[in-house]
């Protein structure tokens, strides 16, 4: 019996927007705010696979700044926007068919907004307005808003090493951007950062232009890799924090009519400064914390009997909880989560509260334990030993529909698996290139001076699921990509479809491009602007040719039972398959939070049912 008692006007929708801080059109009128016709951003988004740089300097590695930049110049076809990378080899990426950041539906507004479009009876044409540049300071020098979409990433030495935000990528940018930047200029902070950086940010402006006006702004992303065209296109709610002065305001309120072009005004929330900036490392905080909540119960399941899903479920409809991020699994991964949980933990401690940093990091805590106990039900289920089997590998993203493994479970898995000796450990990714998944092994896994590829180690990358499985004793899903399920499902529609509007409903965020330039989530691309060749010997050609896993069909179980050795063990992390169907094609199935249709408990319920 829940103690929450409903207050009697429970039941009326609150409107955040006006509740939650007075709207910038009721503080100022839009007419008073600086007219934008120039953006630059600082930072081109995430590598992908090939991270040798960033595994050197962290630095180096950054935001999703060249998507965000894609959508903001899509829908404002009358703004500038550079996007800025001293990172050539990047921009060449970016400037080519071979875009280094793997989103659904990128390709498509990069090509419009880059390209631009042919003019027809149905529509106008469309000049190119997003710009991929090495040129920072020609960039930062015309922009009327500098948006800083640079890497924090967690400390690695000296004071709160694994623990605090380190600040070197972005007090560059901001250096950079004191020197160049015009006065009256917005600078925006995109990166997540400590909550108060934005005074280290007017700190830095001041020391290099004293007396020059400049207003900095807080304006965190909120975006999931895998969905982050249709999270830019259709957010929950765009957050602009702001000093609340006559200046700070009249600069959120430019910022706002960016993001007005279509966004309903509603969602674009307003907050200060410090707000803003820690709320993004509260929501990232508590998504973690119900993964790790639900992975807690898993374990509870598995022991008494239970079943997850039907706990999840059963959850989920408490309106009050609801569905999102009750999937018992691995835990998280990517790039961010556990980042600003440590974050979160060392502000707490410098503030002196340690209670708080304790409850945080025990999120972290069941993440990791999580995976651990994944491993020991591996190996026990092996007969305690790995030494002269095969495993199959099926994931290394840390999430489905990108091919960024930062802080992926899946090689936190294959760091456990070596220490058991297997003979051999196959890995397969339908995301992935296998030449980034080599040298990541070779960056992170592997001990200085260590071989741990074929044949003179364990691993080897493979491109196809069926070569994988060939005399495997066991095969571990690692990443929820839909190719593994089973019974299979369809693939997923493309980033601009609308789920709620069905088979009709192209996203109504994409109507100004789909009616506008006849369909291009359809693929239809007679209006655009054809794309300039690449050079004979282009080097990422040669890769997408050779090693890329384009592959996007199912995984081939029925076949596959019949290459494995028996018993056919497959042990799904990700509750991608049913357990039932699998078992009637010759699998045993072992399922995080669920018990083995081996075990006794399941034999008691299937008893007394």
């Amino acid at each position: 019996m829940s103690d929450y008692t409903a207050s009697p006007d429970s039941n009326i929708k609150t409107d955040y927007s006006s509740k939650l801080h007075r709207t910038i059109s009721a503080r100022l009128p839009e007419s008073q705010h600086p007219v934008v016709k120039n953006i630059c951003c600082i930072g081109a988004g995430y590598v992908g696979m090939c991270r040798t740089d960033s595994l050197r300097n962290p630095a180096l590695t950054e935001y999703l700044g060249g998507p965000t930049a894609a959508i903001i110049a899509l829908k404002n076809p009358d703004i500038v926007v550079n996007v800025a990378d001293l990172n050539a080899s990047r921009i060449r990426k970016w400037n080519s068919k071979h875009l280094p950041v793997h989103e659904p539906g990128l390709i498509d507004v990069v090509r419009v907004a880059r390209d631009g479009t042919k003019g027809s009876l149905a529509s106008e044409e469309r000049q190119p307005n997003l710009f991929f540049t090495t040129d920072v300071q020609r960039s930062v020098e015309q922009a009327d808003i500098i948006l800083l979409s640079v890497n924090t990433p967690t400390k690695t030495s000296g004071i709160g090493a694994g623990s605090a935000t380190n600040l070197v990528a972005l007090e560059s940018a901001v250096g950079s951007v004191a020197l160049w930047a015009k006065p009256g200029a917005i600078i925006v902070e995109k990166s997540t950062v400590p909550c108060r950086t934005a005074q280290m940010v007017r700190d830095t402006l001041d020391i290099h232009r004293p007396g020059v006006p400049f207003e900095v702004l807080s304006n965190p992303e909120f975006l999931a890799e895998g969905t982050a065209i249709k999270n830019l296109l259709n957010p929950d709610r765009i957050l602009i924090g702001s000093i609340q002065t006559k200046e700070g305001l009249a600069a959120a309120a430019a910022l706002k009519s960016v993001y007005s072009a279509w966004i309903e005004k509603s969602r674009i929330l307003t907050v200060n400064l410090w707000s803003s900036e820690l709320a993004k490392l509260v929501a990232n905080a508590m998504l973690a914390q119900r993964i790790s909540s639900i992975n807690s119960i898993s374990a509870v399941c598995e022991a008494t009997g239970a079943d997850i899903d039907e706990i999840a479920f059963t959850v989920g409809q408490d309106s009050r909880i609801g569905h999102k991020f009750l999937q018992a699994g691995l835990g998280f991964g990517g790039s961010c989560f556990k980042k600003d949980i440590l974050n979160l933990v060392y502000m707490a401690n410098t503030l002196n509260l340690p209670e708080v940093a304790e409850y945080w990091m025990q999120v972290l805590r069941m993440n990791d334990y999580q995976r651990n106990r994944f491993v020991r039900t591996v190996v026990k289920k092996m007969n305690s030993s790995l030494i002269g089997k095969k495993l199959a590998i099926f994931g290394w993203a840390f999430k489905e529909d990108t091919n960024d493994s930062r802080e992926s479970p899946a090689i936190e898995v294959v760091k456990e698996l070596l220490r058991e000796s297997p003979k051999e450990l196959v890995i397969y990714d339908p995301g992935c290139n296998p030449a980034g998944i080599i040298d990541e092994i070779q960056q992170i896994i592997a001990a200085p001076d260590q071989d741990l590829l074929y044949p003179h180690g364990p691993i080897r990358v493979v491109s196809d699921a069926f070569e994988a499985c060939q005399e495997a004793n066991a095969v571990l899903l690692l990443t929820p990509w839909d190719q593994f399920r089973y019974p299979a499902e369809t693939q997923k529609p493309d980033a601009f479809y609308d789920h709620e509007a069905g088979k009709e409903g192209i996203n109504k965020q994409m109507a100004g491009v789909t009616a506008k330039f006849e369909t291009l989530a359809a693929g239809c691309s007679k209006q655009l602007v054809e794309e300039l060749p690449c050079e004979d010997d282009c080097q990422d050609c040669s890769l997408d040719h050779n090693d890329r896993c384009t592959s996007r069909a199912n995984v081939p179980w029925k076949r596959i039972v019949k290459i494995m050795k028996k018993p056919g063990l497959v042990f799904d992390a990700r509750g991608l398959v049913d357990v039932t169907a699998m078992e009637d094609i010759g699998f045993k199935v072992e399922v995080i939070g669920k018990v083995s249709t081996r075990s006794p408990l399941y034999g008691e319920f299937r008893s007394n049912s």
